[in-house]
């Protein structure tokens, strides 16, 4: 059964790298078991994982021929991905985590939209933190914003603002990925990475409002503990798109906020070789001041013709209000300006 099954081609290829996860490994093996869709392959990469890991894996795939199991040696998570996504037979592939859970009809449903569209290259989910009561405010807002970003458009309006998918949720055309070179060891986050080389590519996104994955905090999580992961690690990913996309040829931008974000932002800049032309704030003290060599306007004498723009203005429910003020003034998102915080 098991050679006849290595045969066929699957509809969908899971990608799931792990190492040490014998303490939640079981429950999200088990709800890939449990998917409505049974026409898959968990092509499982074990990174030289030094607990029960290895006879978990061997157990399950034991039970079920559509387990593959492959084994590094602690190479790392972008080794352990790209090794895993040159094993996935399918045109379609679904990444998933060792301590996180998909809901029953994920890979039904995602594969359906994927099918449906040809045009869409990566299909997300909205998704839910758990256990909630470990969750604070600052992440209950982020679950908010990603999964209110439905539409391609939404998505790639604030693709430089956060990243815009949680790696695990989303399944992607496999030869979309690998004709962008795969996952790539840059300093700053590989899947953030991979959705910015994406949306340079236009490739189309989509994200599913069904809650279809769920996704587990706690403090080992690697989003809270590698350094690719931090804040200016996210900013220079920021700026090293921007330079090739929104900011190509560019030299000088203005910067809407001269805080302590604004100003970190400029720094930034500066490592890709673009410096500040102007400043805009609302604070009636920094209006008209030079700062670090540029002049802080104030909204009303703002406009296109000062240059492209960056809004570093993050402060919760802020940024709609920039985005209505500088629509008002003559800007136009995507052209004249982006949001980047």
């Amino acid at each position: 059964m098991r050679h006849l099954y290595a045969m066929i081609t699957p509809r969908v290829s899971i990608l799931l790298p792990v190492r040490d996860e014998e303490q939640f490994l079981p429950a999200a093996l088990a709800s890939l078991i449990r998917q409505t869709m049974t026409d898959w392959e968990l092509v499982c990469v074990d990174d030289g994982s030094t607990d029960g890991t290895p006879s978990i894996l061997a157990e399950a795939a034991r039970r079920d021929c559509r387990i593959r199991i492959l084994r590094t040696s602690g190479e790392g998570l972008v080794a352990a991905l790209n090794t895993g996504l040159a094993a996935c037979r399918a045109p379609l592939v679904a990444r998933m985590d060792g301590d996180d859970i998909s809901h029953p009809r994920r890979l039904e449903l995602q594969t359906a939209t994927m099918t449906a569209d040809p045009t869409l290259g990566l299909v997300a989910c909205s998704f839910r933190h758990f256990p909630r009561q470990r969750i604070r405010v600052g992440m209950l807002a982020y679950e908010s914003w990603q999964n209110g970003l439905v539409s391609h458009e939404s998505i790639v309006r604030d693709l430089f603002v956060e990243s815009p998918f949680v790696h695990p949720s989303v399944m992607f055309r496999k030869e979309v990925v690998t004709s962008l070179g795969g996952y790539r060891e840059t300093g700053w986050a590989e899947d953030y990475d991979l959705w910015l080389r994406m949306g340079l590519a236009e490739t189309r996104f989509a994200r599913l409002p069904q809650t279809l994955f769920f996704w587990r905090e706690r403090p080992s999580r690697m989003t809270r503990t590698c350094p690719e992961y931090a804040v200016e690690a996210f900013r220079a990913c920021k700026a090293h798109y921007l330079r090739r996309g929104f900011l190509r040829g560019v030299s000088k931008v203005v910067l809407a906020g001269a805080g302590l974000e604004g100003r970190a932002w400029m720094r930034t800049l500066e490592r890709e070789g673009v410096t500040v032309d102007h400043w805009v704030d609302v604070d009636p003290r920094k209006i008209g001041r030079i700062l670090h060599g540029a002049r802080v306007l104030g909204p009303g004498e703002a406009s296109p013709a000062n240059g492209r723009m960056l809004i570093t203005v993050g402060t919760r429910g802020a940024r709609d209000e920039v985005r209505k003020w500088a629509e008002a003034t003559g800007f136009t998102e995507g052209t004249d300006f982006l949001c980047v915080t």
